[in-house]
């Protein structure tokens, strides 16, 4: 487990602004709006070639566009977030490793094996967003699971659907 040292109130407010905010709706973009196409590609193909393929573009793909649209969001001196090329980089790259996650098991060459080992990933990736929103962003911890896993929920089951018409 990483802890990030912060000896002030101030010292950790910044690093909520300036790191963990960004990694944070990096994270939570990265690991819930890649559900939906990934899941849909998986149970409309079952093939674990072609699902890694997608879920590598979408990892891609939102991670760059979660770079940019955090880097353009503000400059940092009116809001105080500090760097936006810093900002751009870690939502950028906590989106890539939200998506990219459960996309990793689709290297698996059995689809079923790939599909269950991808769904404990996300499960795994929910309950670290909780936890992360319960330490640094003062969430209390089951209502911080509570809303992470109704959204990851409410994407996997629109991935279902979409999949499996």
């Amino acid at each position: 487990m990483i802890y990030l040292p912060v000896k002030s109130k101030e010292q950790k407010r910044e690093l909520i602004l300036k790191v963990i905010q960004p990694g944070l709706a990096g994270l939570m973009d990265g690991s819930v709006s890649s559900l939906a196409p990934l899941f849909a590609a998986a149970l409309s193909t079952h093939n674990s070639h072609i699902t890694f393929i997608v879920g590598l573009a979408t990892a891609v793909g939102a991670g760059i566009s979660m770079a940019f649209s955090e880097a353009l969001s503000d400059d940092g001196k009116l809001s105080g977030r500090g760097n936006p090329i810093t900002r751009g980089i870690v939502c950028g790259l906590m989106t890539f490793i939200g998506a990219a996650g459960h996309t990793l098991p689709f290297l698996l060459s059995s689809f079923h094996i790939a599909l269950t080992v991808a769904i404990i990933v996300v499960l795994a990736e929910l309950l670290t967003i909780a936890w992360i929103r319960h330490k640094y962003m003062d969430a209390p911890l089951m209502k911080a699971v509570l809303q992470i896993v109704l959204g990851g929920v409410v994407v996997f089951i629109a991935g279902i659907l979409i999949g499996g018409s």
